[in-house]
């Protein structure tokens, strides 16, 4: 048997979601796309000298210093650190890592060492 061949109308949106909106579609005759602003351009616009003091903005952001304890960096890869090497006291992500720092010469452990500034001279 043949199968039917129903006819129906189909209705396409008239752009797809994953694909890239074209500009003109988006914004009509006339109208044009909003743009970042620079803090250059944001601090004579807004006239932030009439402000109170205390109020903050973007001429006076204070933060309180951070209560959550510093990260620690791998020295070689700038990954997370969980380790630390006590003969050369270089931080690392993981084995390979480890296996690299001990095969370092000292001078270049020094140099590594003096990027992060922890002047400590080995033995």
């Amino acid at each position: 048997m043949e199968q039917e061949v129903v006819e129906a109308e189909l209705v396409l949106p008239t752009h797809m979601k994953f694909k890239k909106i074209q500009v003109y579609d988006k914004y009509p005759k006339g109208q044009t796309k909003a743009r970042w602003k620079h803090l250059k351009q944001i601090i004579p616009a807004e006239n932030y000298q009439n402000y109170p003091p205390d109020e903050p903005n973007y001429v006076n952001i204070e933060s309180p210093p951070s209560m959550h304890p510093c990260k620690r960096i791998c020295d070689i890869t700038g990954f997370e650190a969980p380790y630390f090497d006590p003969r050369t006291k270089l931080r690392y992500a993981n084995t390979e890592v480890f296996k690299l720092i001990r095969s370092l010469p000292n001078d270049y452990v020094q140099r590594y060492l003096a990027l992060r500034n922890a002047a400590i001279v080995l033995r």
